[in-house]
C-alpha cells in the first residue's frame, strides 16, 4: 500500500522520558511514524528499545513527554479525558500477549464486551459475525478453558474488531502460542489489514511472524533506525535486523 494513502496514525516527535535528572531515562526520542489506512506494520527492537512506550502511547494509554499523536484526524492530546476514552473504545482495537478472556464469559460474551460496555443493543450480532469471520463459529458459547490458545487469541481479535476500529494495536500476539498457531494468527492478523481494511501496529519478537506484515519498523534506543518494506519472504526480516546491527 503507498506510503500516500490516507494515514490513520500521524507521530511527530514523540519524546517520552520517565524519572528526572540523573535518574532520567528516555523511552522514546523524537520518533516520526505515519500509518496509512489499511496498512500492517511490525515494529521489531531488543528489549527496552521503546517498542511497548510507543503502543501505550497510541493506545492512549499514557502520555508523551513532547511530540504529537493523531489517530484517525484526532490529535490525542488535545482531547478531555472522556473523549479520549471514547476515541480508545470505539476506533482502536487491543490485542495482547496473554488474551486478557474473562473466564467465566464464553466466546461471544467475551467479544461482545466492548460493545456491551458501550451500550450497543446489536453487541451480540456483531461479535457472532466477528467470531465466524476468524473461524470460531462453532465454539461461540466455549469459555476460554474450553479453547486452545490460538482460539482464544482469536477471541480477542474478534472482540478487538467489533467495534470497527480504525486502529489494531497487537503488542506480541503470538508470544504465548506454539509456531503452528503462532503463524495462523499472523495470517489472520494480515487478513485484518488486506481483507477488512484496518491499520495493524504490531510488536514483535519473532522475526518469521513479522514477515506476514507489509512494512518493519526497527527501533534502538528509543529511536527508528530503519524502516523497511517486506515482500512477506519469511527471511525479510531477519536481513533487516542483521542489517541493522539487532542480531
Amino acid at each position: 500500500m503507498s506510503e500516500q494513502a490516507t494515514p490513520i496514525v500521524e507521530i511527530t516527535g514523540l519524546t517520552k522520558t520517565y524519572g528526572s535528572g540523573a535518574a532520567e531515562v528516555t523511552a522514546l526520542d523524537a520518533v516520526d511514524l505515519r500509518v496509512p489506512e489499511g496498512q500492517f506494520i511490525t515494529v521489531m527492537g531488543p528489549s527496552g528499545c521503546g517498542k511497548s512506550t510507543l503502543l501505550n502511547l497510541l493506545g492512549g494509554l499514557d502520555a508523551p513527554t513532547a511530540g504529537a499523536i493523531s489517530i484517525d484526524g484526532q490529535a490525542l492530546g488535545e482531547l478531555p479525558d472522556d473523549r479520549l476514552t471514547e476515541l480508545r473504545r470505539r476506533r482502536i482495537g487491543f490485542v495482547f500477549q496473554f488474551f486478557n478472556l474473562i473466564p467465566v464469559l464464553d466466546a461471544v460474551e467475551n467479544a461482545s464486551l466492548p460493545l456491551r460496555l458501550d451500550g450497543a443493543k446489536d453487541a451480540v450480532e456483531r461479535a457472532t459475525a466477528w467470531l465466524e469471520r476468524v473461524g470460531l463459529g462453532d465454539r461461540l458459547h466455549n469459555r476460554p478453558d474450553q479453547l486452545s490458545g490460538g482460539q482464544q487469541q482469536r477471541v480477542a481479535i474478534a472482540r478487538a474488531l467489533s467495534t470497527e476500529p480504525a486502529l489494531v494495536l497487537a503488542d506480541e500476539p503470538t508470544g504465548n502460542l506454539d509456531s503452528h498457531s503462532a503463524s495462523e494468527i499472523g495470517e489472520l492478523l494480515r487478513q485484518v489489514s488486506s481483507d477488512w481494511g484496518r491499520s495493524v501496529l504490531m510488536v514483535t519478537h519473532d522475526p518469521r511472524i513479522a514477515s506476514f506484515a507489509q512494512r518493519l519498523v526497527l527501533m534502538r534506543d528509543g529511536q527508528i533506525v530503519d524502516d523497511v518494506a517486506l515482500d512477506g519472504s519469511h527471511d525479510g526480516p531477519r536481513q533487516a535486523l542483521e542489517r541493522a546491527g539487532l542480531l
